[in-house]
């Protein structure tokens, strides 16, 4: 089974005699087994060689770079391996005319809605207050023009971040969604996690026939991959943030896992700490209920994909990813 490669610490990405090595003053030099590599995510000063780069783009293995905050930068991308002419043509129609992105995009963003919903009502049975957001959210209907359906969706992420401070211990507080740069601890956990699940999400895109740059709900723009930025929020619900709750719950991270230069980042520990938790939540096998059988969450990720294919195709309709737990 394939695993993703997260690199924390500063080091030099080489290849020696058909193999890839990883090598710092640390831990000197370490061969990394390509075939079990999914992708590699790369959080320190990490120098890329081209003989590792055109290793890794032939073996099909995504790079994904983030900057000393955090914060996603690019991808080495490989050439796309799956090609298919009349996915793209078909996708870029749907993107084209509006009464097909409309319905694309409202059942994003009622994935988006029920997710947050089904996470708050956890939490409500769990004895946290957060009933007015769960009515604040159930009120929103994703319907009218793309700019109408975008608005109805920033207000559901409004609500649903303003619902923190209620199931949150006191040490970790939500004055207002931050992003570049987060000044609070949280603001940094929230941002720090969406990255990786986009780049996560973005991975997942190579592996299906779909370009990447053609979106429903956001805007294509030519420094993002926006098609994994509408496939990423609908699983940041119930990915990203039942991470965050758990590490800050559990007293898992703390303040001392954050340093304050310009805004709050993450140090190394706190990398650290969050990867292995998102690693563990990702890879952590569900019970699908069309399939029958146990599948990942970052599979179901790559199923999202799956079915916009088979519904750009005229083969189904697109039916978002729901969380039925």
């Amino acid at each position: 089974m394939k695993e993703p490669l997260y690199l924390i610490s500063d080091g030099v990405l080489y290849k020696h005699s058909d193999t890839l090595y990883f090598a710092n003053k640390d831990i000197g030099k370490k061969p990394i087994p390509v075939e079990n590599v999914s992708d590699i995510y790369c959080y320190g000063n990490i120098t890329v060689r081209s003989g590792a780069a055109m290793l890794l783009m032939q073996k099909g293995i995504p790079v994904h770079i983030f900057n000393r905050h955090g914060f996603y930068e690019g991808s080495l991308y490989p050439r796309m391996q799956l090609n298919s002419g009349l996915v793209v043509v078909k996708q870029a129609e749907h993107y084209l005319d509006p009464s097909k992105r409309i319905e694309i995009a409202s059942e994003i963003v009622r994935g988006i809605k029920h997710n947050a919903l089904q996470t708050l009502k956890y939490y409500s049975k769990k004895g946290k207050n957060v009933e007015s957001f769960i009515a604040d959210i159930e009120k929103e209907e994703a319907s009218g023009d793309i700019n109408s359906i975008m608005s109805s969706e920033g207000r559901i992420w409004s609500s649903y971040y303003a619902s923190f401070n209620d199931i949150l211990n006191e040490s970790f507080v939500m004055e207002r969604r931050e992003k570049r740069p987060p000044t609070t601890e949280l603001n940094a956990l929230i941002s720090f996690g969406n990255s990786l699940l986009y780049a996560t999400t973005l991975s997942e895109i190579y592996n299906t026939y779909l370009h990447p740059s053609i979106s429903f709900l956001h805007e294509p723009s030519e420094r993002r991959f926006s098609l994994a930025l509408d496939m990423a929020d609908i699983f940041k619900p119930i990915i990203v943030e039942r991470v965050i709750f758990n590490l800050i719950n559990n007293k898992i991270i703390n303040n001392n896992d954050f340093n304050k230069d310009i805004g709050v980042l993450l140090n190394a520990s706190g990398k650290r700490k969050f990867i292995a938790s998102f690693d563990e939540k990702i890879n952590t096998t569900i019970k699908h209920p069309e399939l029958n059988r146990n599948v990942t969450y970052r599979y179901m990720i790559r199923l999202e994909g799956y079915k916009l294919i088979k519904h750009v195709l005229g083969d189904k309709r697109y039916v978002s990813f729901k969380m039925w737990w």
